[in-house]
């Protein structure tokens, strides 16, 4: 899992952010490490987050930019009524089941990245009341928004799996790299 985002190869755009994309997703990953089904289910504080919901709402949110980007329906489409089922695993869901999941997309985002001829190319945004009308947005802003929504939902996992058990960020770094109990 990537924590430190190497300096990109001359000329290569695509490959830094994906890589940026990458560590936050190991941000995020990370804090899953270790814990139960019923830890990563459950919730630290008055808010509805919990490990395991911030995981699934990272990765379905992954698939329905890639999704819109291609110009396709997303298999995770929501609406007001099941909104909140994006912050939960429901039913059979697992942490395990979601990780595969997400890498999945991940491999996808980068395969169709790599596969536009410009990151500046558009694509339209959804009608929305939080988008502009007839709005547009790049592939490069694309990827620049999941470095944004995956390092937000990152913050979040740190205080939650640090509320949970103790255990820091950094700590979870080295425990991922086989390096805990190391001084």
């Amino acid at each position: 899992m990537v924590t430190h985002v190497p300096a990109e190869a001359f000329g290569d755009e695509r490959g830094a952010l994906l890589s940026f994309v990458e560590a936050q997703r190991g941000a995020i990953r990370r804090s899953l490490i270790g814990l139960t089904a019923q830890q990563a289910a459950s919730r630290s504080s008055a808010s509805e987050l919990s490990l395991g919901g911030l995981l699934k709402h990272a990765a379905e949110t992954e698939l329905n930019w890639l999704r819109m980007a291609q110009q396709r329906p997303s298999e995770t489409s929501r609406n007001q009524e099941t909104w909140a089922d994006s912050f939960r695993l429901a039913g059979d869901e697992t942490v395990e089941g979601m990780l595969e999941f997400w890498e999945d997309i991940a491999v996808q985002v980068e395969k169709f990245i790599r596969s536009v001829p410009s990151l500046d190319d558009t694509f339209p945004l959804p009608e929305a009341p939080w988008f502009p009308e007839e709005g547009r947005v790049s592939m490069r802003w694309l990827l620049l928004h999941l470095v944004e929504e995956h390092a937000r939902h990152a913050g979040h996992a740190d205080i939650i799996r640090e509320s949970l058990d103790g255990s820091t960020a950094l700590e979870l770094v080295a425990k991922a790299g086989g390096y805990a109990g190391q001084s």
